[in-house]
């Protein structure tokens, strides 16, 4: 009797006619998604892509009569922590600018022109309008990065990720001519650093900024900050500056001899990834007015003044190093196209470390 009342894994539970929606994953929904996004994407098409989405994998038929030795250069990362600001915003719209600048403005500073991106967004549930936002901002940033987005994936992860919540990152892949990859060979002490402003925190130390902001101040998102002239929400989320089409024109015209990402690690760690044996730097602060969203993260958290400089670009996003006599060339070409920039250091003889004064 015992025997005949085992259950049979292969028999179907009565009354129970289950589908995949049940289980948390909606293929309707994704299908509506993918539509939504659809001319996004293709606003980004640049000529060599071929096909369109939908397929398997994207196509991408390189020039090769533009160069005479092509390397592709790629890249890769995520927005961070900074994720949870648009959650509680409930603004989706710029993220996807944080994705693209992580990854384009990386493969820059090798020389090399993005010519595709594609992302990874991941979520616990899809609502077809968000991940259509989601998407808009990662196809503008490509436009203004002048690069394709050429496909990606939207995963809905059902029990993965609380509702409301997701992930994204991407990939970018660039190129440039092998015997104009910058590698940070050339550079020499007496060489000048010429900074570009950043547009606010850009993607990085988002840990510490809300722990600063919602468990040390205990401020809210919509909470006005005199100092910033917005909200704090607002300020947290201004997209990363994309950094191609600045930069780009000045690889083709000058020497450049090294270029920085300021990232994660800020000045102390990405600095010397570029210095070669026997060359230090040292960086003047006083050359360049900090946003004051920087200085009110130190006075909030009591955060000492090298901590600032080892988590975020306090203002400075991309340096050029360049030999000194082309430095004011660069800087007129900049200024030109109404372009900010600072000299704020130099190279000195000395241990592949970075100085602040």
């Amino acid at each position: 009797m015992a025997d005949n009342q085992k259950s049979n894994p292969g028999t179907q539970t009565p009354g129970i006619e289950l589908t995949y929606r049940d289980a948390g994953v909606d293929i309707d929904a994704g299908n509506k998604a993918v539509e939504l996004m659809k001319r996004h994407v293709r606003s980004t098409y640049r000529p060599e892509v071929l096909g369109d989405i939908g397929g398997f994998g994207g196509l991408f038929a390189l020039n090769s009569g533009k160069y005479r030795q092509p390397v592709l250069v790629s890249g890769t990362d995520g927005v961070g922590t900074k994720l949870k600001i648009a959650f509680l915003t409930d603004k989706h719209d710029t993220i996807g600018q944080d994705g693209v600048a992580m990854c384009v403005n990386d493969i820059l500073v090798q020389g090399a022109e993005p010519l595709f991106f594609l992302d990874y967004l991941a979520v616990g549930k899809l609502e077809p309008e968000k991940v259509a936002a989601i998407v808009s901002g990662v196809a503008m940033a490509c436009r203004e990065s002048g690069c394709a987005l050429l496909g990606g994936e939207t995963a809905e992860m059902a029990g993965f990720y609380p509702d409301g919540e997701y992930d994204i990152a991407g990939f970018a892949v660039g190129v440039v001519d092998r015997d104009k990859i910058i590698t940070g060979e050339k550079i020499k002490p007496g060489d000048v650093l010429i900074g570009l402003p950043s547009s606010g925190l850009h993607s990085n130390g988002f840990s510490l900024v809300r722990k600063i902001c919602f468990e040390v101040k205990q401020l809210q998102v919509d909470a006005h900050i005199p100092e910033l002239g917005r909200t704090l929400g607002e300020e947290l989320l201004e997209p990363t500056r994309l950094y191609p089409k600045t930069c780009l024109p000045l690889i083709e015209k000058f020497d450049i001899h090294g270029m920085v990402h300021i990232t994660g690690g800020g000045f102390y760690d990405n600095i010397p990834r570029v210095l070669p044996e026997g060359c230090g730097a040292e960086v003047d602060t006083s050359a360049w007015t900090e946003p004051p969203i920087f200085g009110l993260l130190q006075q909030w958290g009591g955060v000492a003044k090298a901590e600032m400089y080892r988590t975020f670009n306090m203002g400075i996003g991309m340096i050029l190093i360049v030999s000194a006599e082309d430095a004011s060339a660069v800087q007129a070409e900049l200024a030109a196209r109404n372009e900010k920039s600072y000299i704020i250091g130099t190279i000195t003889a000395g241990e592949q470390r970075v100085e602040l004064k």
